[in-house]
């Protein structure tokens, strides 16, 4: 008896249970990407749905899971001819966040295909995973290159291992689950379009549905035996339906009508690319075989929409995933078919089939099932007005000011750590890497996974006539093998500290100060950074947003920071100093980059608050910490009290003009310019 959670036992999450069943019905709509709050059972709807797949027969002995039916040709076990077959229970595999490439996709023996001339192959996950489930836990914590070859193997249908020229191929389809927490960061655009459909999960506001998920749980704790037995019925007929539906599923048809309705859709909502087109029809073709129907329906189009397009409308992180229904159904009526009835009411197949486009997965008894919350009962309380200001802090001079809005963000100058670095993949500053140019060799300390082979020829050469070498070939040991090392760019910690005093107040100059941090938040992002934020004012400072992978969260912080009162920039900057220091311990690897937005004033934290200032930038600076200050100070006279500021750091500062990435072009072209003049003019 199987120890994991039943699927129809799960509470509610009924556009999550329905996205997961419609790729067990046809994998081919392309996966799933669960998003939502921590504590939502995302992972336990995923787990429990692979008891639902229907048993697969492989070719005995094959590594790979061939289907004994139509064997892969190409199996790196093969050729299959006249094998037995076997049956097993569907695999559902997880991919660790802190997974190797080799361990993803395979690895393959580089000593024995330099010396032997063996493809030595040692399947990774995706091959275990081939005819089953991989799922990705945190999908959005994974290096950017697992990512790349884990969806580019999910849309081949097939995974790829190249090594020096040797290469081996077999087949890797799979249906692809991802989980992830938005507060923990976003995934690009172009890799979000890579999942077919998208769900948005929280939990339930309703007291009931939050009773029956513990009672359920409770159970399931105390004996998980008993709790899959009172399931068992449901669990049996909804793989009954899944197995129908698959057979049902050829015999849809996809009409003009609805076509167009689909191509309709897709351009009003202004979706690049035609991925969406073709995702959409698959998902309304899930539906209806689903729904028992060989007909797709308007219908189904509707459900199909609100499933695979809200995630390919954003266009920054800073976007929130949805979609405008009254738009959607607007569309769908104006290009309705005339062929198609308006009324259309598609027929019950089985239990569970309660609602359009194919319905909702079955719910058995409990108080979930009758006391389903609306849409407005699941949605999290309205925050407060952002206009309503916190009270000013006593003796803080100047009053407090409501937040205003950012400028428009722009393209900003690169801001790099100096040194090389060992950190996370990203794009930020130069480190030693696994992915990047090749700068050298060494000797392998472990299993050999970036062959150089200049190096290793070179290693081995001087030895061939004492290894009595005869024919062509190279005669290949161990100690001849060398390590590529490579250097790529890391992400870094990037930690603002932003000044929110009475001298920042002024309303145009705050908006464009957020819109100078928001640019480089924006840049952040595209450089795989993690992000802090930091705000002084009044009499100390306070930590806005601790260090974390989620852009948005910080953007969300700047949005509603208000502004007024002293500057206790000591405050500040000795904040930052605890939080890079709790950081380092956590993270030793990752290093930081710290962003001081200010006009460098300083007129609170004591009785020489300028010197309290700069003592405090001096502990930055004998730790080698990477600074720059965006100098916001305005206006003809300037007393330069920000590039005192950056002396102290050991960094350097810019103006908001400056950190624009078209100004330093132009400057740059300026003093190209002006060489090239002073060169003529010598000549």
């Amino acid at each position: 008896m199987s120890s994991r959670y039943p699927f129809t036992a799960v509470v509610g999450m009924d556009d999550l249970r329905l996205a997961l069943l419609l790729n067990a019905v046809s994998p081919a709509v392309g996966g799933v990407l669960v998003r939502g709050e921590k504590g939502t059972a995302k992972s336990t709807a995923v787990r429990a749905l692979a008891e639902l797949l229907p048993a697969v027969a492989v070719v005995a002995g094959c590594r790979f899971s061939c289907d004994p039916g139509s064997p892969d040709p190409g199996c790196p076990d093969g050729p299959h001819e006249a094998v037995g077959a076997d049956t097993r229970p569907a695999r559902m595999v997880e991919l660790p966040v802190g997974a190797s490439e080799d361990r993803l996709v395979g690895s393959l023996d580089i000593e024995k295909a330099l010396s032997e001339g063996v493809k030595a192959f040692e399947p990774g996950l995706l091959a275990a995973a081939h005819r089953g489930i991989l799922y990705v836990d945190e999908v959005n914590l994974l290096s950017d290159h697992l990512i790349d070859h884990l969806l580019d193997a999910a849309a081949m249908g097939s995974s790829y291992v190249e090594r020096e020229g040797v290469s081996v191929r077999h087949a890797a389809r799979f249906l692809l689950v991802g989980t992830m927490n938005p507060e923990e960061g976003e995934l690009r655009p172009q890799l979000l379009d890579r999942f077919g459909l998208t769900v948005e999960v929280a939990a339930s506001r309703d007291p009931q549905q939050r009773v029956e998920v513990v009672r359920r749980r409770l159970a399931f704790e105390d004996d998980p035996a008993a709790f899959a037995d009172r399931w068992a019925g449901d669990e049996a007929a909804l793989r009954a339906r899944i197995v129908t539906a698959r057979a049902l599923l050829p015999q849809v048809t996809l009409g003009d009508a609805v076509l167009l309705q689909i191509a309709a859709t897709c351009a009003a909502f202004e979706v690049d690319g035609m991925r969406a087109d073709i995702v959409m029809a698959r998902t309304a073709t899930a539906l209806a075989a689903w729904a028992g129907r060989t007909e797709v329906t308007s219908e189904d189009v509707r459900q199909a929409a609100l499933l695979a397009l809200p995630h390919r409308r954003r266009r920054s992180p800073f976007d929130a995933p949805g979609l405008d229904e009254d738009k959607l159904d607007e569309t769908l009526e104006e290009f309705k078919g005339q062929d198609q009835e308006p009324d259309e009411d598609p027929e019950p197949d089985g239990p569970g089939d309660g609602g359009p486009g194919g319905g909702v997965p079955p719910q058995s008894d409990g108080p979930a099932a009758e006391n389903s919350p609306a849409p407005e009962e699941t949605s999290s309380p309205a925050p407060a007005p952002e206009s309503a200001p916190a009270p000013a802090p006593q003796g803080a001079g100047s009053g407090e000011r409501a937040a205003v809005a950012a400028s428009e963000p722009f393209r900003t100058k690169v801001l790099s750590v100096p040194g090389l670095g060992e950190g996370a993949a990203g794009r930020r500053s130069r480190a030693r890497t696994e992915h990047g140019r090749t700068t050298g060799s060494v000797r392998p300390r472990g299993a050999l996974t970036k062959l150089h082979l200049a190096a290793t020829v070179q290693a081995a050469a001087p030895h061939q006539k004492a290894r009595g070498r005869t024919g062509p070939g190279l005669v290949v040991r161990r100690d001849d093998l060398r390590q590529a090392t490579r250097e790529g760019r890391e992400g870094n910690l990037v930690l603002f500290a932003v000044d929110a005093s009475g001298s920042m107040a002024a309303r145009q100059r705050m908006s464009a100060v957020k819109g100078a941090v928001l640019s480089l938040l924006l840049d952040a992002y595209q450089r795989r950074d993690k992000v802090g934020l930091i705000t002084f004012r009044g009499r100390d400072a306070e930590v806005a947003l601790p260090p974390t992978s989620s852009v948005d969260a910080a953007a969300a912080r700047l949005d509603k920071l208000p502004t007024g009162g002293r500057t206790p920039l000591s405050a500040g900057l000795l904040k930052a100093h605890d939080v890079l220091r709790i950081e380092r311990l956590r993270d030793p690897s990752r290093r930081p980059l710290l962003v001081v937005v200010t006009d460098g004033r300083a007129t609170g934290g004591g009785a020489d608050p300028v010197a309290l200032a700069a003592r405090a930038a001096r502990l930055h600076a004998a730790e080698g910490t990477a600074s720059v200050v965006v100098d916001c100070e305005t206006g003809p006279v300037r007393l330069g009290l920000a590039r005192e500021l950056a002396r102290e750091l050991g960094g350097t500062a810019v103006t908001l003009d400056e950190l624009r990435a078209d100004s330093i072009a132009g400057l740059v072209r300026d003093v190209q310019g002006n060489r090239k003049t002073t060169a003529r003019r010598a000549a």
